[in-house]
């Protein structure tokens, strides 16, 4: 099949299916894996060159309404009756239907069979490491500085959390992202905090943005030093990339829980 995917979770999607040999075109921010990067770069995931994209004549378009202001592209494919297939993941859970569902429109069904598996029995192993924790941290992830965003009760990094032996301190709002401010952050007393800007890679992320906050001076030595720079890409994107970024947290919160912990083999050679 000729693929192409237009948003990074799907690509990366692809990549743990074993179907990348079948992708013919991807939009702009799919920068991974590196065995991808030689394809045609369609536009930003919010503004794919639909021409350039019909004349790579696919069968098969892969998009996602996890990214907000996909349905242009989407109701554009509908309109030139492109062949697509749309996906939604808000939860691991989530992801784990979705590799079934496009490996079986892929015709690669056995394959998304075993690496679900896999994927169950990897969070299964981590759920019965974080029972036996006494302790789970605090902790507050933030999507966005200006203004601040951050990940709520429905959303993937509540999961990750939650299995890496830890919560999210905004578990109690009802939504998947959530704009708040930074006093309500404070109040929330966080153990940790978290920085994975969405679309920010990791090295232009700056901590002083957070140092410079009124009443950060009050938080205690063992808050400032839990100040971590995560990846974005293994946090903010709903793929099973999300094992990888739960992998580090759990290493990070629980070394002596954790550092047996082996990621499945699919995750560890796809590059």
């Amino acid at each position: 099949m000729r693929l192409i995917s237009i948003c990074p979770s799907n690509t990366e999607l692809l990549a743990y299916l074993g179907l990348c040999d079948q992708l013919v075109g991807l939009d702009d921010f799919s920068d991974w894996p590196s065995s991808v990067q030689h394809l045609p770069k369609l536009g930003p995931d919010l503004s794919i060159r639909m021409d350039e994209l019909e004349a790579l004549k696919p069968d098969l378009v892969l998009a996602s309404l996890s990214v907000p202001g996909m349905e242009k592209n989407v109701d554009e494919l509908i309109a030139r009756g492109i062949p697509h297939l749309v996906l939604n993941p808000q939860s691991l859970e989530n992801i784990a239907e979705d590799l079934l569902t496009v490996g079986h429109a892929c015709n690669h069904t056995k394959t998304a069979e075993l690496v679900v598996d896999e994927y169950h029995e990897f969070i299964n192993d981590m759920k019965n490491r974080a029972s036996t924790i006494s302790y789970c941290p605090e902790l507050y992830w933030e999507w966005w500085p200006k203004p601040i965003f951050t990940p709520g009760q429905i959303n993937w990094l509540t999961e990750v959390s939650e299995i890496a032996g830890g919560r999210n301190v905004f578990r109690d709002v009802e939504l998947a992202s959530i704009q708040t401010d930074w006093d309500d952050v404070l109040r929330r007393n966080p153990d940790y905090i978290f920085l994975a800007w969405v679309g920010v890679a990791q090295a232009k992320v700056n901590t002083k943005v957070i140092e410079k906050r009124l009443g950060y001076d009050g938080l205690s030595d063992d808050q400032k030093k839990q100040l971590y720079i995560m990846e974005e890409e293994l946090y903010c994107r709903p793929s099973p990339r999300l094992l990888e970024g739960a992998f580090k947290l759990a290493n990070i919160l629980h070394p002596e829980i954790y550092n047996d912990l082996l990621l499945p083999a699919w995750v560890k050679n796809v590059k």
